[in-house]
């Protein structure tokens, strides 16, 4: 294939095979950025066969996009107040987006130092070993597929809560629902197979609706309140059991303020987004640490002030309480304007969507880059890059169609009165904190060795980087217990059993199969299969 000019700087940047302009100005991204980072993942023993075009803010965009304070923070809100009331919100928020920090932070520090495409994976075994990377690449693997079925099926009850029932008749059934997953799902896979350069824009498109529509709901809320009762976003209730709709079992008032914390520690995850596309960001070092922190920072200021503004809104605490799961409807019916509120539906559903399309992203990038490693079955069509549109077309597609497959068989299924569905979802955003956690701890005990010698250029120091490390392995641990709770208990004996699986398949097959990344003289020996896997997809590969 014959070679097309790729020029950075004022200059548009030109996919070589296809031979269109991309039209993405980046000027302030020169030639000698351009090898540094082609340094750096040829050093780790890459090549660059994915697209580097994205820019610092739609690395910032695509995890921003993933948190979506208008998915989560809307569709999980009884958790809340159907919980501890007000307090859970004007106390729990702030709290639980502080725990997400944490994380965020820590992760940010190893991420400036490594920033390749599946970085989590990399980082665990870099830090670690084979195995403790491999292990880190299962949990999270089974973290994002089943969280991006959990965020579509999320954003199909949001859809019949708004325009399916009302306006279309639809009723929610098992065949509707998978229709729909697998409508919308396979249209954000589509979008994602066609170019790294649509999809960041469409994650930039997503970052601004989401600031505008969480300002708007905001302003809304405030508008309609019957008055400003300040107070309530401090009063401790407990609405567990009957009085909230049975969102929660019957508890104790401060364990039930605990079990709120799960509506923003949850909410406010898929920062790791920034790393998995760590290798199509410019300056990856510098931009990818401050994509995951600012994502979560700014996730978590705008939440605060739309979530505040929806309580003060509400007509009476305890009356709110009791809708359960409903609460959201419940409120807008009762509270906005009609045309005033559908506005808000569509924007509301199309950002959930985008918070869809930007999971798809994070779940390819997660399964090509553990794939070149030979980490999944059909390793080799799993890792590779399409010369037209620089993307992993098949990891795309893989995950996208996991995914939905995960939704359909786990609705079939319960466990007494609770979806199997609903407690695998609540075991992997564990198994995905795990994901974190592991090279999080690996860091704090390599940092000083050789191992991990150097920081990143994006630099908190020593001290900063250990004493959210620390903290980091305490906040896994209180996830972990809230997480295996009623209505979720069975999550622990579903979690104990996939560790058991997780230990045979790992001593009785991976262990003697699975290399790992390229370590020491093993990236040396790479270099012609960079150069060749670089030329195959029209890179230069020059760095």
């Amino acid at each position: 294939m014959a070679k097309m000019p790729r020029t950075i700087g004022t200059e548009s940047v030109r996919n070589p095979a296809a031979g269109r302009e991309q039209g993405e100005v980046m000027s302030d991204y020169t030639e000698l950025d351009k090898k540094q980072d082609v340094h750096i993942l040829h050093s780790m023993g890459y090549a660059q066969e994915l697209e580097r075009r994205m820019s610092s803010f739609s690395n910032f965009a695509v995890s921003f996009s993933i948190i979506c304070i208008l998915s989560g923070g809307i569709n999980s809100l009884a958790q809340a107040t159907s919980g501890a009331g007000g307090a859970a919100i004007g106390i729990g928020w702030p709290l639980g987006c502080f725990i997400s920090l944490v994380f965020a932070v820590a992760m940010a520090q190893i991420s400036s130092a490594y920033p390749t495409a599946g970085g989590l994976y990399h980082w665990g075994s870099i830090l670690g070993n084979r195995f403790t990377g491999w292990l880190t690449a299962w949990f999270n693997l089974l973290g994002l597929v089943t969280v991006l079925g959990a965020i579509n099926v999320g954003t199909y009850y949001f859809f019949m809560g708004t325009f399916g029932t009302g306006y279309l008749g639809l009723t929610d059934t098992i065949t509707v629902r998978i229709v729909f997953l697998v409508i919308i799902t396979g249209a954000q896979a589509l979008v994602n197979h066609m170019g790294i350069g649509l999809t960041a824009k469409l994650t930039d498109f997503s970052g601004y609706l989401i600031f505008a529509t969480a300002i708007a709901l905001a302003a809304v809320c405030l508008l309609s309140a019957p008055s400003y009762e300040f107070g309530r976003l401090f009063t401790f209730a407990n609405y567990s059991g009957e009085a909230g709709g049975n969102v929660w079992p019957t508890t104790s008032g401060s364990w039930v303020f605990l079990l709120g914390l799960l509506l923003p520690i949850y909410t406010i995850t898929g920062y790791d987004a920034s790393a998995h596309t760590s290798e199509e960001t410019v300056k990856a070092a510098h931009s990818v640490p401050r994509g995951m922190v600012s994502s979560v920072l700014w996730s978590a200021l705008f939440g605060y002030i739309m979530l505040c503004s929806f309580v003060l809104m509400l007509p009476n605490m305890d009356d709110a309480a009791k809708q359960g799961w409903n609460v959201f409807f419940w409120a807008m019916d009762s509270q906005v304007n009609a045309a005033v509120k559908d506005i808000l539906y569509l924007a509301i559903l199309v950002s959930q969507w985008l918070c869809g399309l930007a999971t798809v992203t994070s779940v390819s990038r997660m399964i090509f880059a553990f794939s070149r490693d030979g980490g999944l079955p059909a390793s080799k069509a799993l890792s590779k890059v399409s010369p037209q549109y620089r993307t992993p077309v098949a990891a795309i597609w893989t995950g996208s169609i996991l995914s939905v497959l995960f939704v359909w068989g786990s609705s079939l299924v319960t466990i007494g009165d609770t979806p199997v569905y609903t407690i695998v979802v609540s075991c992997t955003v564990i198994f995905l904190f795990f994901s974190f956690a592991i090279p999080i701890t690996l860091g704090l005990f390599a940092w000083g060795t050789s191992k991990w010698d150097k920081m990143g250029p994006w630099n908190l120091g020593e001290a900063v980087f250990k004493l959210f490390a620390v903290l980091s392995i305490i906040a896994m641990i209180l996830i972990f217990i809230l997480g295996i709770q009623p209505p979720n208990e069975w999550a622990l004996y579903i979690t104990v059993g996939f560790l058991v699986v997780t230990g045979i398949v790992w001593f009785g097959f991976e262990s003697r199969r699975f290399k790992g990344p390229p370590i020491g003289a093993d990236v040396a020996k790479r270099q012609a299969e960079i150069a060749a896997a670089e030329a195959a997809v029209g890179e230069s590969g020059e760095g």
